[in-house]
């Protein structure tokens, strides 16, 4: 363990300080998600593994761990959490049309829509069950603790979905403006950091003010860590990411440098943004053309400015919170959700 005084952010790297724990949930993911099995299943396990970041179970369990629970007893809920976003992105391609996801085909691409929908059903509908059956099984959590889970795992669900439409509804309208879609992001994105983050804090015994804080560091977080995934289709390849970079061009998406480009720019170049946004141009046209717009608004600068601005306020909520090494990996992920490239 880390001793006390140490500072929050000195940890550089999350995900070497928590390689343990980061074991633990791979091992139970792959463990309870066995090879041979029915198609659902099976298709479940493609979906999950091999696994992403594993970014939510991380904040779950690091929650827990800094209000002075967690441990083995919430691996089950860590691991619901991952289940829901999983399912969630599933979704997601299909309503997208992607075919690519962490750079293999996406379930739809390679099990068709029907199968794809289902999937992202069962993982989803499945998380309560995880929830709650497994936390039992792992050692006896308090039943009031794990109702407070639930509770803010469905309302995760339903403010992901409420982001989701937001989306659609703003799909084209490049003058929706930043609030509105930040307003989206929170939703969407958000939902599942606040879930993981409050959601731990619950299970692990935490205080109405360690959960408070601990909900503000996942609100930031997840501004943040939107604010950089906007960034990427302009600063990273997609063999890196493992996505195409034409998606948001392809699907009309307003994100969020072109949102602040669009504020930024002067007429003639709010135009050329419209016109390469509008389907005026085959969508690697319109790509480097936003590119290009990006960096000569000053909005690509701009932009990763305000998302290190989201992740630095995200920090400053762990000051709330008692020095471990548990408040240091949050602290990193933070720093992460703004420097990686995936």
């Amino acid at each position: 363990m880390t001793p006390p005084d140490v500072a929050v952010t000195e940890v550089a790297d999350p995900l070497a300080e928590a390689a343990p724990t980061m074991e633990l949930l791979l091992r139970e993911l792959d463990l309870r998600w066995p090879r041979e099995a029915e198609r659902l299943h099976q298709i479940s396990r493609y979906a999950l593994l091999p696994a992403g970041k594993l970014l939510r179970p991380l904040l779950l369990m690091e929650s827990a761990e800094a209000v002075g629970g967690g441990g083995p007893a919430v691996v089950p809920a860590a691991l619901s959490v991952e289940y829901l976003h999983v399912g969630s992105l599933v979704h997601d391609d299909v309503i997208d049309g992607d075919t690519m996801r962490r750079g293999r085909p996406s379930v739809a691409a390679r099990y068709g829509t029907t199968d794809a929908i289902v999937t992202g059903d069962a993982l989803m509908l499945g998380m309560f069950g995880v929830l709650t059956d497994g936390a039992e099984e792992a050692g006896g959590l308090p039943p009031g603790r794990v109702l407070g889970a639930v509770r803010v795992f469905a309302r995760a669900g339903v403010d992901l979905c409420r982001g989701q439409a937001m989306e659609g509804e703003l799909r084209g309208d490049l003058g929706c403006g930043l609030d509105r879609y930040l307003t989206m992001s929170a939703l969407k994105t958000g939902a599942l950091f606040r879930a993981a983050c409050r959601g731990g804090a619950i299970l692990g015994g935490g205080s109405p003010a360690q959960q408070h804080a601990l909900t503000s560091y996942a609100e930031h977080l997840g501004l943040a860590f939107q604010m950089h995934d906007d960034l990427l289709p302009y600063t990273s390849d997609s063999r890196t990411t493992g996505k195409s970079a034409l998606s948001d061009i392809a699907a009309a998406r307003p994100t969020f440098p072109v949102l602040l480009c669009h504020a930024m720019a002067g007429a003639p170049a709010r135009a050329r943004l419209e016109a390469a946004l509008g389907g005026a141009l085959p969508a690697a046209d319109a790509l480097r053309t936003v590119h290009e717009l990006l960096e000569t608004t000053g909005a690509l600068t701009a932009a990763r400015g305000r998302a290190a601005a989201q992740a630095d306020r995200a920090k400053s909520c762990l000051e709330r919170l008692p020095r471990s090494r548990a408040t240091a990996v949050l602290a990193a992920v933070a720093d992460l959700s703004v420097s990686r490239d995936r």
